[in-house]
């Protein structure tokens, strides 16, 4: 068994080749940073300041539990760990080179892989099939709400081929909700038509030639189950070919189609200037965090606190008013709609926001909320409220939306049981201690490819600023926070070495919140750029531009392909990259997976769970890039990481002969 240890190269890294997969595993592992080293190096004072506190307060972080459970299990890290049957677990060593059933690790690693996949499927699917029901629901009248984004609704009616002449929004957004459940949930082979309707043509043949095209999330997420089930699929590159199938699916129905219905029903994001970090948490107000991934109950919640009725009561209780804040991605969708929603944290950060003491209520919704807020919460009399019956917590009190959604109609009712929950909860919470560090920063968000269109008269000026060289490249910087990197710095590191050379950053989720902490969603943080990209901003906008939650991973890849478009050159060989340095769970596997489809490299500080196979890795960092014109760069050294990604745009715009121009 061999792999090649710092495979940074995507096909050009050392080529010495290690004959024990868990010693060079072992090697990766030294990497790991410990809480100390947090403390010391992550970029945020805040962060600092509140690991200290909670350390000698004596409540535990994932810091604490990720030193815990060191050493990191090999087996794991690697891939070669089989428990899909009883007849294991299964793991691959010198002694053991197959399972009982005699899947040897490269089956394993790539059925493993498959199913990391299919879980980043079901998802964002998940989430996105909530606001595709409710879209749906709104237009026949069975969901009291107003469809926001009407002009989204017609311009996404049209891109499908509907015909608008005559028709309500409603109507139409009936229509659309259909299209985007029938390729959720397609059983009948057929053509997934939001991919045909949105995707790049030339994609479409290259993915139709490879036998990558999905036939619905679903269907590839059922079939993928099916196919590492046991005494199924053995061939370790047909697993991976479904893999890309599912990757496709992941990027045309989880994410583009719940884009879609959340732009339909929501409306898109406003351009604001806003608060962010934890600074901006104000004693004598009712503060009310929102947490998680499912924006349907969330823009109820903020609608009925910022109600008048409900203000008045807030102060008839002896409260200055209810505040709003975002943790994960719901409270980003919030952010960037209603304006009032104050970003203060990822996922991994959470704790820290709930040890300042001064929540009094915190809705969790769906994805990336970890059941230990749930005793950090208790120390601080914090109430916790789930929303959503695929994601309870023990402990938790529930207001929330039946698994059939069969209450849909009912979250007005909902959302202000939530809310006189949180008046009650400010009234039992007087005694408790409160600690908020004094870190705040005005942050711009909002940007899409609809709001730089209007601020540059046309995507036009855009292309030429990246073909003349006034921006070097566009990055698309995002990803969840992972331990085995010192927390939020590899992310903030890498965009200050971008910008430095004139490469323009986009960002959205987890990855976007020490950004916008930190800084650089301001345009005072021109004074990081090179010369050429504080030109094109005009000393007017900031370096990164946020484009929202998640699934916004949609808005970078829609800016990508109106710039392929207007310069008549496809994606590939244009000088464009996704970075997810940080990247930790399924679905930031299928982000990633997304672009290098769309043939835009990626780029990690994290391996994914393939070193146990050099197939696998010699399949996922050499031979898929002759398929997708694109390939995946693995360098745990973050400032390496920044540098590559730097030199392989330099060498998209010789390959193309774009203005190259001097770095700084």
């Amino acid at each position: 068994m061999k792999i090649y240890y710092h495979y940074t190269h995507g096909g050009g890294g050392s080529k010495d080749a290690i004959n024990d997969y868990a010693a060079a595993v072992a090697e990766y592992k030294k990497t790991f940073p410990n809480k100390e080293d947090v403390i010391s190096f992550t970029p945020d004072p805040a962060v600092k300041e509140m690991l200290i506190n909670m350390q000698e307060s004596g409540i535990e972080t994932t810091f604490d539990r990720f030193d815990a459970q060191k050493p990191q299990c090999t087996f794991g890290i690697a891939g070669v760990c089989c428990k899909n049957c009883t007849m294991g677990p299964c793991r691959i060593t010198k002694k053991t080179s197959r399972g009982v059933c005699g899947a040897d690790a490269d089956t394993i690693v790539a059925r493993n892989l498959l199913r990391a996949m299919a879980a980043a499927v079901c998802g964002h699917g998940a989430r996105g099939r909530e606001t595709m029901l409710a879209l749906k629901y709104a237009g026949e009248g069975k969901l009291n709400m107003e469809i926001a984004g009407k002009d989204k609704v017609i311009k996404t009616a049209k891109v499908f081929g509907l015909e608008t002449e005559g028709k309500t929004i409603n109507e139409l957004a009936v229509k659309i909700a259909d299209i985007l459940l029938e390729d959720l949930s397609r059983s009948v082979p057929g053509k997934h038509k939001t991919l045909h309707a949105f995707a790049p043509k030339d994609r479409i043949e290259t993915w139709e030639k490879h036998d990558i095209l999905p036939i619905s999330a679903y269907h590839e997420a059922f079939e993928a189950l099916h196919r590492t089930g046991t005494g199924t699929d053995g061939d370790y590159e047909n697993l991976l070919t479904q893999y890309e199938r599912c990757g496709a699916a992941f990027a045309w129905s989880s994410v583009l189609g719940s884009s879609i219905a959340n732009d339909s029903l929501y409306g898109l994001p406003a351009r604001n200037t806003l608060k962010a970090n934890v600074g901006a948490l104000e004693m004598g107000y009712i503060n009310i965090a929102v947490h998680g991934h499912s924006p349907l109950l969330v823009k109820e919640i903020v609608k009925q606190g910022s109600s008048e009725y409900f203000i008045n009561l807030a102060m008839e209780r002896g409260a200055l008013g209810i505040r709003f804040y975002g943790i994960c991605c719901s409270g980003l969708s919030a952010m960037y709609r209603y304006g009032n929603v104050i970003p203060l944290s990822n996922a991994v950060g959470a704790e820290l926001v709930l040890g300042t003491g001064a929540l009094d209520l915190w809705v969790a919704d769906i994805q990336d909320v970890f059941p230990s807020i749930m005793d950090v919460a208790k120390c601080f009399k914090t109430v916790v409220v789930t929303t959503s019956d695929s994601a309870r917590l023990r402990g938790a009190e529930h207001y929330g939306l039946a698994h059939d959604h069969s209450n849909i109609g009912e979250i007005e009712v909902i959302a202000k049981k939530i809310i006189e929950r949180a008046i009650e909860s400010f009234l039992n919470r007087r005694d408790v201690p409160v600690k908020i560090p004094k870190y705040e920063i005005d942050a711009e968000i909002g940007f899409s490819l609809e709001s730089i269109t209007e601020y540059y008269g046309g995507i036009s000026n855009v292309a030429n600023a990246l073909k003349e060289g006034e921006i070097k490249g566009i990055v698309n910087l995002v990803g969840c926070s992972n331990p085995r990197v010192i927390y939020e710095k590899a992310v903030v590191d890498v965009c200050e070495e971008l910008i430095k050379n004139d490469i323009l950053v986009l960002t959205n989720g987890c990855a976007s919140f020490p950004l916008l902490k930190l800084g650089y969603c301001n345009k005072n943080a021109l004074k990081f750029a090179g010369s050429g990209l504080k030109k094109f901003l005009k000393n007017d906008l900031p370096p990164v531009w946020h484009l929202g939650e998640c699934i916004d991973n949609a808005r970078a890849s829609a800016i990508f392909r109106a710039l392929s478009n207007e310069l008549s050159t496809d994606i590939k060989d244009l000088p464009f990259a996704f970075a997810s340095p940080e990247w930790s769970n399924e679905k930031g596997i299928g982000a990633a997976l997304s672009f290098r489809l769309l043939g835009i490299n990626s780029y990690h500080c994290v391996y994914p769970p393939i070193q146990g196979s050099d197939n696998v890795m010699n399949y996922i960092f050499n031979k898929s890039s002759e398929k997708l014109g694109s390939k995946m760069v693995v360098e745990v050294d973050h400032a390496k990481l920044a540098q590559r990604i730097i030199s392989d745009i330099t060498d998209k715009r010789n390959f193309f002969h774009f203005n190259i121009g001097e770095f700084p």
